[in-house]
Formats: structure tokens, C-alpha cells, sequence
């Protein structure tokens, strides 16, 4: 049997040495697996590339400015580094963006750039918006191995096309990040979780619609049905809805006992405090429940009013984020009847851990529009070929 090589690993330190890396590709017909710390790199499908572009020494932080509340950094700087930093002056990044790490059984530490080009947000994306709201500015080489430069570092500092929205959530496939510009926020000062127990998940979808609806500035909000409930870490033994308040402590005392009379309808509940609470959404976030089960895992974007019905429409285990917006589900069940469920919804599904798939597999005008943008930033598809189901 033949042994075939591992493509070679490029490592560049300077936004010069990665253009120089994807003009060189173009002209030799190379395509090249862009990656940063590798926690989501077997997300998708498969990719196949000629060599790698690690990321991982373009990991400074080049700019932080706590008083107007906004960061500069490389790509490859860790989430923990960046979270330590702005914890340090008593500030956040917003979309509690997760690791993900241990769920799909992989090693590295995600960093920046990866969050951002895969968009991912935490619980608190139902609030504060999702990764690609707080990114400002970023400078791109893209897979012509131009080096573009677009946003700036104030929030309204963009005209015409919103280029940093488009790049967030392209999974590298249209330009290499070498620069972003985030916006940060002050932290919360304390938090607490108000917890509802038996609820099925019609009665579950009501009352996260209603917490949400109501004036307490609620910025998360959970439904754990009562199987996954009972998996580690949580080991309950009935379902959970849960609801998460931030901010001073006598703002969230306050919203929390407003909020606790305008639920009294649904049963029993119980009150987590500050550490408890993060804890949970600490499970909540990194999907804990799931993270050591073979079964193909879902993760499912639909209008956050409808989540639960797609536990009556497919068979699996499943977990319902931003208030029902975002479902992660464990199941057997045939791809085609996933995605079905998701469009009939209004929404869309993406196989994260299992047999590989297309992360957006899309028909008609939108694959037509997706064909287009591709081919004016990477026309002769160099990066990240087959990441997205494109060639």
C-alpha cells in the first residue's frame, strides 16, 4: 500500500507571508486548507487541499483600547487569552463565543479567527447579536492573494457592502483573516438562572417566548428536554427550561423576581445564583450533554418560536439555545429528513460530527448568488475547496 504524504504545513507570521503563500498557490494551481487551532477543522466537508496554512503565529493582540471598547488582534490569538485580557479591565466579548473543542473530539484551542469565520456565538447571541455584529474592521487576503482591507474601528464606520459580515461565516473559503477588529463590552457584574422543571416542549417554546417578551433584559434562554436533561454533566431527572438575567445585582434581584411572578404558570421553579448559573451555561454553550455520543450531531438555525416542533418531527436527543433558535440534535435519522424539518421551519441544518457533509448545501438563486461571491474573491478556488460542498 502506498503511503501518502501529509500535506505540508505553512506556517506564515506576517499578512505579507500569507499573500505571498495564496499568490504562489494561483500560480502553481495549488489549494491550500486554511486552518487556526484545528477545534472545528473536521466541521463539514472534507477539504482537500495541497498544503495547510496554520494561522497559529499570527497571535498578537495589536490594539486594545478598554475606554472606547474595542480590540484589535491577529487571527490565531486564543478565545482564553482574549478573555483573560478583557476580563482583566472588566469587559467581555459579547457573543460568549464557545470552544467546542471536547464536542467534536478534537485538540488545539480555538482561536479568534476560526470564531469568526465560522460565526459562532454563545447563549447570549439571543441579546448582544452574533459574532459577525461585533466585528468592526478586518484586513483579508483573499484567494486571488490580494490583500484587502475593509470596516474600521468604530461601529459606524462602514458604507455600501459590508464586507467583515461577509467574510464572518464563510469558513475561510472566500479570504484569509491576517487582522479583525472586535467590539467589546463591559462584563456583567453578577448574573443569576431562573429554572423551570417537567415542561414538554410546546409548554417549554411558550414560556422561553414569554420570558423573553417581557421587560427584564433577559440574555439567554435554554431548553434541555428531559433525556438530555438526565445525560452528564446535569443528571437531572426531568426536563429543564432555564432563563439567564445579567448585570448589577440589585437590576437582576429585581428582574429576576419580576420575571419569577410572570412564570408562576409554569411550575415549579428554583432560582441558581451567580456561580451555578455560569456553570450551566458554561454546559450550555460547549454542548456537554453531547460531547462523548457517536450518533451524527446536528446543529440546526430555525425561528426561535418554532424550535420545539422539531422535536415532534425527528427522532434524536436534542438541546434548544437562543430560546429556541439554535437546536443541537443527536440522531440517526437521514439527512434529507433533517433538512427537511429545518426548511419547513424556515430554517436551515448542517451536519457538525459524523459523516461529512456540505455545511450549506444550497439550490436555485441562493447556490447561483454563493457561486458568484466565490468567484469574485477566489475564482480559481484555492481556499478551503470543498469545506462549504463547493469544489
Amino acid at each position: 500500500m502506498l503511503d501518502v504524504a501529509a500535506p505540508r504545513t505553512e506556517t506564515p507570521k506576517t499578512a505579507d507571508e500569507v499573500a505571498e503563500l495564496v499568490a504562489d498557490a494561483n500560480a502553481t494551481g495549488r489549494r491550500l486548507e486554511v486552518v487556526g487551532g484545528g477545534t472545528k477543522r473536521g466541521v463539514g466537508a472534507g477539504v482537500g487541499g495541497d498544503a495547510v496554512i496554520s494561522l497559529a503565529a499570527l497571535d498578537k493582540v495589536v490594539d486594545y483600547a478598554p475606554e472606547e471598547l474595542v480590540l484589535t488582534a491577529q487571527p490565531g490569538v486564543t478565545l482564553a487569552a482574549l478573555e483573560k485580557l478583557v476580563a482583566a479591565h472588566g469587559q467581555m466579548l459579547p457573543f460568549e463565543p464557545p470552544r467546542l473543542a471536547r464536542l467534536l473530539g478534537t485538540k488545539g484551542h480555538a482561536t479568534l479567527g476560526g470564531t469568526l469565520a465560522a460565526n459562532l456565538s454563545g447563549p447570549r447571541r439571543l441579546r448582544a447579536g452574533a459574532a459577525r455584529d461585533h466585528l468592526l474592521g478586518l484586513s483579508v487576503v483573499t484567494g486571488r492573494g490580494e490583500v484587502v482591507k475593509a470596516g474600521g474601528k468604530v461601529v459606524k464606520n462602514v458604507t455600501g457592502y459590508d464586507l467583515p459580515k461577509l467574510i464572518a461565516g464563510s469558513w475561510g473559503t472566500l479570504a484569509v483573516m491576517t487582522e479583525v477588529t472586535i467590539k467589546v463590552l463591559p462584563a456583567a457584574r453578577t448574573e443569576a438562572t431562573l429554572l423551570l422543571f417537567g415542561l414538554e416542549g410546546a409548554r417549554a417554546g411558550e414560556a422561553m417566548t414569554l420570558a423573553l417578551n417581557e421587560p427584564a433584559e433577559v440574555s439567554a434562554a435554554a431548553h434541555l428536554p428531559a433525556r438530555t436533561a438526565a445525560r452528564a454533566p446535569l443528571k437531572g431527572s426531568m426536563s429543564v427550561t432555564a432563563v439567564r438575567l445579567e448585570g448589577f445585582a440589585a437590576s437582576v434581584a429585581a428582574r429576576a423576581e419580576h420575571l419569577a411572578q410572570a412564570l408562576k404558570g409554569f411550575g415549579r421553579l428554583e432560582r441558581l445564583d451567580a456561580e451555578h448559573s455560569r456553570a450551566f451555561w458554561l454546559q450550555v454553550r460547549e454542548v456537554e450533554a453531547f460531547a462523548r455520543d457517536p450518533r451524527p450531531l446536528w446543529r440546526l438555525s430555525v425561528p426561535p418560536a418554532h424550535g420545539w416542533r422539531l422535536g415532534e418531527a425527528l427522532a434524536g436527543d436534542l438541546i434548544y439555545d437562543w430560546g429556541g433558535g439554535l437546536v443541537w440534535l443527536l440522531a440517526e435519522s437521514e439527512p434529507a429528513a433533517v433538512r427537511d424539518a429545518a426548511r419547513a421551519l424556515g430554517g436551515h441544518a448542517a451536519v457538525w460530527r459524523g459523516e461529512g457533509s456540505a455545511l450549506a448545501p444550497v439550490e436555485g438563486p441562493l447556490a447561483a448568488l454563493n457561486a458568484r461571491v466565490k468567484a469574485a474573491f477566489d475564482p480559481n478556488g484555492v481556499l478551503n475547496p470543498g469545506r462549504m460542498g463547493a469544489a
